[in-house]
Protein backbone atom coordinates (compact mmCIF):
# COMPACT_ATOMS: atom_id res chain seq x y z
CA UNK A 1 0.00 0.00 0.00
CA UNK A 2 1.48 3.58 -1.03
CA UNK A 3 -0.03 5.28 2.16
CA UNK A 4 -2.02 5.41 5.35
CA UNK A 5 -4.68 7.18 3.36
CA UNK A 6 -5.43 3.41 2.11
CA UNK A 7 -5.60 1.26 5.34
CA UNK A 8 -8.05 -1.30 5.93
CA UNK A 9 -9.31 -0.37 9.74
CA UNK A 10 -11.64 -2.89 12.26
CA UNK A 11 -13.10 -0.68 14.63
CA UNK A 12 -14.38 -2.51 17.57
CA UNK A 13 -16.43 -0.41 20.37
CA UNK A 14 -17.26 -1.35 23.89
CA UNK A 15 -19.66 0.24 26.67
CA UNK A 16 -19.04 3.73 27.90
CA UNK A 17 -20.54 6.86 27.48
CA UNK A 18 -17.33 7.87 25.32
CA UNK A 19 -18.99 5.45 22.18
CA UNK A 20 -20.76 8.48 20.96
CA UNK A 21 -17.12 9.56 20.14
CA UNK A 22 -16.85 6.69 17.77
CA UNK A 23 -19.45 8.14 15.16
CA UNK A 24 -16.88 11.28 14.79
CA UNK A 25 -13.84 9.42 14.91
CA UNK A 26 -15.15 7.00 12.13
CA UNK A 27 -15.70 9.97 10.02
CA UNK A 28 -12.06 11.56 10.65
CA UNK A 29 -10.84 7.71 9.45
CA UNK A 30 -12.75 7.64 6.38
CA UNK A 31 -11.94 11.59 6.24
CA UNK A 32 -8.06 10.11 5.83
CA UNK A 33 -9.20 7.75 3.27
CA UNK A 34 -9.16 4.90 5.46
CA UNK A 35 -11.76 1.47 5.06
CA UNK A 36 -13.74 1.29 8.10
CA UNK A 37 -15.48 -1.58 9.32
CA UNK A 38 -17.68 -1.67 12.36
CA UNK A 39 -17.89 -4.13 15.66
CA UNK A 40 -19.44 -3.18 18.80
CA UNK A 41 -20.15 -5.62 22.02
CA UNK A 42 -23.55 -5.88 23.37
CA UNK A 43 -22.83 -3.03 25.71
CA UNK A 44 -21.51 -0.66 23.09
CA UNK A 45 -25.45 -1.13 21.58
CA UNK A 46 -26.36 0.02 24.87
CA UNK A 47 -24.82 3.37 23.90
CA UNK A 48 -24.76 3.95 20.31
CA UNK A 49 -27.15 2.22 17.93
CA UNK A 50 -25.54 0.42 15.05
CA UNK A 51 -27.86 2.17 12.41
CA UNK A 52 -25.50 5.29 12.97
CA UNK A 53 -22.35 3.23 12.56
CA UNK A 54 -23.68 1.39 9.75
CA UNK A 55 -24.59 4.63 7.83
CA UNK A 56 -20.80 6.50 8.69
CA UNK A 57 -19.14 3.63 7.58
CA UNK A 58 -21.07 2.26 4.95
CA UNK A 59 -20.71 -1.41 6.00
CA UNK A 60 -22.82 -3.62 8.01
CA UNK A 61 -21.82 -3.43 12.10
CA UNK A 62 -21.33 -7.14 13.14
CA UNK A 63 -22.32 -7.59 16.97
CA UNK A 64 -22.84 -11.27 16.96
CA UNK A 65 -19.99 -13.90 17.05
CA UNK A 66 -22.47 -16.38 15.47
CA UNK A 67 -23.48 -13.70 12.59
CA UNK A 68 -24.85 -15.68 9.25
CA UNK A 69 -23.97 -13.02 7.06
CA UNK A 70 -20.13 -14.10 7.24
CA UNK A 71 -18.56 -16.99 5.36
CA UNK A 72 -18.90 -20.28 6.72
CA UNK A 73 -20.20 -18.53 10.19
CA UNK A 74 -16.71 -17.80 11.18
CA UNK A 75 -16.95 -14.10 11.90
CA UNK A 76 -14.33 -14.36 14.70
CA UNK A 77 -11.83 -15.11 12.03
CA UNK A 78 -12.69 -13.49 8.80
CA UNK A 79 -13.52 -10.17 9.79
CA UNK A 80 -9.68 -9.59 10.24
CA UNK A 81 -8.27 -11.40 7.37
CA UNK A 82 -8.88 -8.40 5.18
CA UNK A 83 -7.86 -5.48 8.22
CA UNK A 84 -4.62 -4.00 8.50
CA UNK A 85 -5.11 -2.99 12.05
CA UNK A 86 -7.90 -3.26 14.65
CA UNK A 87 -8.76 0.03 16.96
CA UNK A 88 -10.68 -0.25 20.03
CA UNK A 89 -11.89 3.27 21.16
CA UNK A 90 -13.69 3.24 23.71
CA UNK A 91 -12.00 -0.08 25.35
CA UNK A 92 -13.45 -0.18 29.08
CA UNK A 93 -11.46 -1.89 31.70
CA UNK A 94 -13.29 -4.73 31.30
CA UNK A 95 -12.45 -5.07 27.69
CA UNK A 96 -9.03 -4.32 28.55
CA UNK A 97 -9.01 -7.32 31.53
CA UNK A 98 -9.87 -9.39 28.75
CA UNK A 99 -7.67 -8.61 26.67
CA UNK A 100 -4.66 -8.76 28.96
CA UNK A 101 -5.59 -12.74 30.26
CA UNK A 102 -6.74 -14.38 26.73
CA UNK A 103 -10.65 -14.46 27.51
CA UNK A 104 -13.12 -14.26 24.18
CA UNK A 105 -16.24 -14.47 25.01
CA UNK A 106 -18.04 -12.29 22.23
CA UNK A 107 -17.06 -11.20 18.69
CA UNK A 108 -14.61 -8.31 19.29
CA UNK A 109 -12.76 -10.22 21.77
CA UNK A 110 -12.68 -13.03 20.32
CA UNK A 111 -11.26 -10.67 17.12
CA UNK A 112 -8.64 -9.24 18.75
CA UNK A 113 -7.18 -13.08 19.80
CA UNK A 114 -7.27 -14.20 16.84
CA UNK A 115 -5.91 -11.54 14.74
CA UNK A 116 -3.58 -12.62 12.17
CA UNK A 117 0.30 -12.36 12.98
CA UNK A 118 3.22 -12.33 10.81
CA UNK A 119 4.92 -15.83 11.22
CA UNK A 120 2.13 -17.50 13.35
CA UNK A 121 0.85 -20.56 11.35
CA UNK A 122 1.55 -19.20 8.14
CA UNK A 123 0.04 -16.00 8.55
CA UNK A 124 1.23 -13.44 5.77
CA UNK A 125 1.15 -9.71 7.56
CA UNK A 126 0.12 -8.22 11.04
CA UNK A 127 -2.67 -7.03 12.44
CA UNK A 128 -1.27 -4.74 15.09
CA UNK A 129 -4.21 -4.11 17.73
CA UNK A 130 -4.84 -0.42 19.39
CA UNK A 131 -6.94 0.59 22.14
CA UNK A 132 -7.95 3.82 23.51
CA UNK A 133 -9.13 3.33 27.00
CA UNK A 134 -11.87 5.19 28.24
CA UNK A 135 -13.27 4.91 32.08
CA UNK A 136 -13.52 6.63 35.39
CA UNK A 137 -10.50 8.21 36.78
CA UNK A 138 -10.29 6.05 39.69
CA UNK A 139 -10.97 2.89 37.37
CA UNK A 140 -8.31 4.06 35.26
CA UNK A 141 -5.82 4.47 38.34
CA UNK A 142 -6.71 1.01 39.89
CA UNK A 143 -4.27 -1.05 40.60
CA UNK A 144 -5.42 -3.96 38.68
CA UNK A 145 -6.20 -2.12 35.85
CA UNK A 146 -3.23 -0.31 35.38
CA UNK A 147 -1.55 -3.95 35.56
CA UNK A 148 -3.70 -5.19 32.58
CA UNK A 149 -2.80 -1.99 30.78
CA UNK A 150 1.36 -3.05 31.36
CA UNK A 151 0.54 -6.55 30.86
CA UNK A 152 -1.00 -5.58 27.08
CA UNK A 153 1.91 -2.82 26.17
CA UNK A 154 4.65 -5.52 26.85
CA UNK A 155 2.41 -8.07 24.41
CA UNK A 156 2.69 -5.26 21.89
CA UNK A 157 -0.79 -3.86 21.92
CA UNK A 158 -0.61 -0.11 21.29
CA UNK A 159 -2.50 1.98 23.97
CA UNK A 160 -3.56 5.46 22.85
CA UNK A 161 -4.23 7.59 25.74
CA UNK A 162 -6.27 8.37 27.61
CA UNK A 163 -6.35 12.34 28.61
CA UNK A 164 -7.07 14.17 31.88
CA UNK A 165 -10.17 16.45 32.45
CA UNK A 166 -13.87 16.69 32.88
CA UNK A 167 -15.04 12.90 32.95
CA UNK A 168 -19.09 12.06 32.66
CA UNK A 169 -19.91 11.02 36.19
CA UNK A 170 -18.76 15.13 37.13
CA UNK A 171 -15.56 13.69 38.07
CA UNK A 172 -12.23 14.94 36.70
CA UNK A 173 -8.80 12.93 36.20
CA UNK A 174 -7.23 10.39 33.81
CA UNK A 175 -9.51 8.53 31.63
CA UNK A 176 -10.91 10.40 28.97
CA UNK A 177 -10.94 8.96 25.42
CA UNK A 178 -8.67 10.94 23.03
CA UNK A 179 -9.98 13.63 20.71
CA UNK A 180 -11.31 12.12 17.67
CA UNK A 181 -9.26 14.26 15.56
CA UNK A 182 -6.38 13.91 17.61
CA UNK A 183 -7.32 9.71 17.83
CA UNK A 184 -7.27 9.68 13.77
CA UNK A 185 -4.49 10.70 13.75
CA UNK A 186 -2.36 9.14 15.37
CA UNK A 187 -4.20 6.10 14.27
CA UNK A 188 -3.43 6.87 10.90
CA UNK A 189 0.45 7.97 11.61
CA UNK A 190 1.45 4.55 13.46
CA UNK A 191 -0.03 2.52 10.54
CA UNK A 192 1.25 4.30 7.54
CA UNK A 193 4.53 2.37 5.76
CA UNK A 194 7.49 3.81 7.09
CA UNK A 195 9.36 5.05 3.78
CA UNK A 196 11.75 7.44 5.76
CA UNK A 197 12.30 5.40 8.69
CA UNK A 198 14.92 6.88 10.94
CA UNK A 199 15.68 9.96 8.82
CA UNK A 200 15.46 13.56 10.14
CA UNK A 201 13.63 15.85 7.96
CA UNK A 202 13.30 20.05 8.28
CA UNK A 203 10.61 21.83 7.40
CA UNK A 204 9.55 25.21 6.67
CA UNK A 205 6.10 26.59 6.40
CA UNK A 206 3.74 29.42 6.60
CA UNK A 207 4.63 33.19 5.49
CA UNK A 208 6.60 35.44 7.52
CA UNK A 209 6.46 38.94 9.03
CA UNK A 210 8.67 41.82 8.34
CA UNK A 211 8.29 44.90 10.56
CA UNK A 212 7.39 48.20 9.15
CA UNK A 213 6.88 49.59 12.55
CA UNK A 214 5.94 48.87 15.82
CA UNK A 215 2.70 47.47 14.70
CA UNK A 216 2.62 47.47 10.79
CA UNK A 217 4.42 44.79 8.44
CA UNK A 218 5.41 43.09 5.38
CA UNK A 219 3.64 39.68 4.91
CA UNK A 220 2.31 37.33 2.71
CA UNK A 221 -1.65 35.21 2.38
CA UNK A 222 0.31 32.20 2.71
CA UNK A 223 -1.98 29.84 5.24
CA UNK A 224 0.59 27.25 6.04
CA UNK A 225 -1.79 24.10 5.46
CA UNK A 226 1.05 22.77 2.58
CA UNK A 227 3.91 22.81 5.16
CA UNK A 228 1.93 21.50 7.63
CA UNK A 229 0.50 18.75 6.20
CA UNK A 230 4.01 17.82 4.48
CA UNK A 231 5.35 17.62 7.98
CA UNK A 232 2.20 15.47 8.99
CA UNK A 233 3.22 13.26 6.36
CA UNK A 234 6.59 12.98 6.89
CA UNK A 235 6.08 11.94 10.28
CA UNK A 236 3.15 9.53 9.03
CA UNK A 237 6.34 8.00 6.87
CA UNK A 238 8.55 7.91 10.00
CA UNK A 239 10.76 10.70 10.19
CA UNK A 240 11.58 12.53 13.20
CA UNK A 241 10.40 15.74 11.48
CA UNK A 242 11.18 19.41 12.77
CA UNK A 243 8.66 22.08 11.74
CA UNK A 244 9.96 25.66 11.42
CA UNK A 245 6.65 27.69 10.83
CA UNK A 246 5.94 31.53 10.30
CA UNK A 247 2.71 33.10 12.23
CA UNK A 248 -0.02 30.81 11.92
CA UNK A 249 -2.98 29.33 13.37
CA UNK A 250 -3.07 25.86 12.69
CA UNK A 251 -1.88 22.92 15.74
CA UNK A 252 1.06 21.10 15.10
CA UNK A 253 0.77 17.49 13.94
CA UNK A 254 1.60 15.06 16.09
CA UNK A 255 4.34 14.05 17.31
CA UNK A 256 6.45 17.04 15.20
CA UNK A 257 8.40 19.42 16.98
CA UNK A 258 7.63 22.93 16.48
CA UNK A 259 9.69 26.20 15.85
CA UNK A 260 7.83 29.19 15.59
CA UNK A 261 8.96 32.21 14.05
CA UNK A 262 8.16 35.77 12.69
CA UNK A 263 10.56 37.13 10.39
CA UNK A 264 12.78 35.35 7.38
CA UNK A 265 15.58 36.07 9.68
CA UNK A 266 14.17 34.32 12.21
CA UNK A 267 13.66 31.22 10.10
CA UNK A 268 16.80 31.46 8.59
CA UNK A 269 18.15 31.61 11.92
CA UNK A 270 16.22 28.50 12.99
CA UNK A 271 17.22 26.54 10.09
CA UNK A 272 20.57 26.94 10.32
CA UNK A 273 20.42 25.82 14.39
CA UNK A 274 18.47 22.64 13.02
CA UNK A 275 20.70 21.71 9.86
CA UNK A 276 22.48 19.30 11.93
CA UNK A 277 22.32 15.30 10.68
CA UNK A 278 19.54 16.62 8.77
CA UNK A 279 18.49 13.80 5.91
CA UNK A 280 15.84 16.22 3.87
CA UNK A 281 14.84 19.55 3.72
CA UNK A 282 11.59 20.43 2.32
CA UNK A 283 11.22 24.42 1.72
CA UNK A 284 7.31 25.17 1.81
CA UNK A 285 7.50 28.17 3.55
CA UNK A 286 6.26 31.60 2.12
CA UNK A 287 9.47 33.47 2.81
CA UNK A 288 9.62 37.65 2.35
CA UNK A 289 11.81 38.27 -0.47
CA UNK A 290 12.26 41.78 0.82
CA UNK A 291 12.72 43.14 4.52
CA UNK A 292 11.97 47.42 5.72
CA UNK A 293 15.83 48.12 5.73
CA UNK A 294 14.98 50.73 8.89
CA UNK A 295 11.86 49.47 10.92
CA UNK A 296 10.36 51.93 13.03
CA UNK A 297 10.37 50.87 16.89
CA UNK A 298 7.28 52.89 17.39
CA UNK A 299 4.10 53.23 15.67
CA UNK A 300 4.47 55.81 12.31
CA UNK A 301 1.86 58.59 12.51
CA UNK A 302 -0.60 58.21 9.74
CA UNK A 303 -0.16 62.04 7.81
CA UNK A 304 -0.91 63.58 4.03
CA UNK A 305 2.59 62.91 3.11
CA UNK A 306 3.62 59.94 0.56
CA UNK A 307 5.92 57.49 2.54
CA UNK A 308 8.86 55.89 0.54
CA UNK A 309 10.03 52.46 2.23
CA UNK A 310 14.01 51.56 1.83
CA UNK A 311 13.53 47.76 0.83
CA UNK A 312 16.62 45.40 1.22
CA UNK A 313 16.51 41.85 -0.18
CA UNK A 314 16.27 38.75 2.78
CA UNK A 315 18.79 35.71 2.78
CA UNK A 316 17.42 33.26 -0.10
CA UNK A 317 17.23 29.73 3.14
CA UNK A 318 16.41 27.42 0.34
CA UNK A 319 19.16 28.52 -1.80
CA UNK A 320 21.86 28.53 1.16
CA UNK A 321 21.13 25.44 2.34
CA UNK A 322 21.26 23.51 -1.22
CA UNK A 323 24.66 25.78 -1.77
CA UNK A 324 25.94 24.11 1.10
CA UNK A 325 29.01 21.67 0.43
CA UNK A 326 26.95 18.63 1.83
CA UNK A 327 23.30 19.64 1.68
CA UNK A 328 20.69 17.48 2.74
CA UNK A 329 18.45 16.59 -0.09
CA UNK A 330 16.26 19.77 -0.72
CA UNK A 331 12.87 19.77 -1.51
CA UNK A 332 11.52 23.11 -3.26
CA UNK A 333 7.91 24.64 -3.84
CA UNK A 334 6.88 27.64 -6.26
CA UNK A 335 3.76 29.42 -5.73
CA UNK A 336 3.49 31.08 -9.55
CA UNK A 337 0.83 33.39 -10.69
CA UNK A 338 1.22 31.98 -14.29
CA UNK A 339 4.06 30.44 -16.60
CA UNK A 340 3.85 27.76 -13.91
CA UNK A 341 6.24 25.41 -15.63
CA UNK A 342 8.66 27.51 -16.91
CA UNK A 343 9.12 29.43 -13.83
CA UNK A 344 9.16 26.22 -11.62
CA UNK A 345 11.81 24.60 -14.00
CA UNK A 346 14.16 27.99 -13.89
CA UNK A 347 13.49 28.24 -10.25
CA UNK A 348 14.52 24.33 -9.54
CA UNK A 349 17.87 24.84 -12.06
CA UNK A 350 18.95 27.82 -10.06
CA UNK A 351 18.47 26.78 -7.27
CA UNK A 352 20.15 23.52 -7.73
CA UNK A 353 17.66 21.08 -6.07
CA UNK A 354 16.13 17.64 -7.00
CA UNK A 355 12.84 17.90 -6.74
CA UNK A 356 10.26 21.17 -6.54
CA UNK A 357 6.92 21.59 -6.44
CA UNK A 358 4.54 23.86 -8.14
CA UNK A 359 1.43 25.30 -7.94
CA UNK A 360 -0.50 28.43 -8.81
CA UNK A 361 -1.65 30.74 -5.97
CA UNK A 362 -4.86 31.08 -7.36
CA UNK A 363 -5.59 27.18 -6.45
CA UNK A 364 -3.89 27.05 -3.76
CA UNK A 365 -3.60 30.05 -0.99
CA UNK A 366 -6.35 29.59 1.58
CA UNK A 367 -7.60 26.50 0.12
CA UNK A 368 -7.66 22.38 1.61
CA UNK A 369 -6.70 21.37 -1.45
CA UNK A 370 -4.44 21.83 -4.12
CA UNK A 371 -2.92 20.75 -7.31
CA UNK A 372 0.94 20.03 -7.30
CA UNK A 373 2.75 19.65 -10.55
CA UNK A 374 6.63 17.84 -9.56
CA UNK A 375 9.47 18.65 -11.28
CA UNK A 376 12.65 16.11 -11.02
CA UNK A 377 15.31 14.83 -13.19
CA UNK A 378 13.10 12.47 -14.18
CA UNK A 379 10.55 15.32 -15.74
CA UNK A 380 7.32 16.44 -14.88
CA UNK A 381 4.37 14.94 -12.98
CA UNK A 382 1.17 16.15 -11.87
CA UNK A 383 -0.75 15.35 -8.66
CA UNK A 384 -4.48 15.69 -9.99
CA UNK A 385 -6.53 18.21 -7.19
CA UNK A 386 -6.76 16.84 -3.58
CA UNK A 387 -6.78 17.54 -0.15
CA UNK A 388 -3.53 19.18 1.03
CA UNK A 389 -2.60 15.66 3.43
CA UNK A 390 -3.17 13.58 0.30
CA UNK A 391 -0.76 15.82 -1.70
CA UNK A 392 1.61 15.71 1.14
CA UNK A 393 1.83 12.22 1.15
CA UNK A 394 2.28 11.89 -2.32
CA UNK A 395 4.91 14.29 -2.50
CA UNK A 396 6.41 12.36 0.59
CA UNK A 397 6.76 9.29 -1.44
CA UNK A 398 8.52 10.39 -4.24
CA UNK A 399 10.98 12.46 -1.53
CA UNK A 400 11.74 8.52 -0.34
CA UNK A 401 12.12 7.56 -3.84
CA UNK A 402 14.29 9.69 -5.01
CA UNK A 403 16.45 10.25 -1.76
CA UNK A 404 16.72 6.28 -1.62
CA UNK A 405 18.26 6.28 -5.57
CA UNK A 406 20.88 9.14 -4.21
Amino acid sequence: MSDSSHRRLLLGLTGGVAAYKAAELTRQLQAGGADVQVVMTEAACRFVTPVTLQALSGKPVYTDLWDPRVRDNMAHIALTRDRDAIVVAPASADFLAKLAHGLADDLLSTLCLARPRAGVDGALHDCPLLVAPAMNAQMWGNPANQRNVEQLRRDGVVVLGPASGDQACGEVGMGRMLEPEQLADEILIRLAPKLLEGKRVLVTAGPTFEPIDAVRGITNQSSGKMGFAVARAAREAGAHVTLIAGPVSLAAPPEVERIDVVTAGDMLSAVKANLKHCDVFVSVAAVADYRVARPNAHKMKKSDAKLTLELTPTTDILGYVAGLPRPPFCVGFAAESRNLEAYAQAKRKSKKVPLLAANLVQQAIGADDNELVLFDDGGRRVLPRAPKLEQARQLVARVAELYKKR
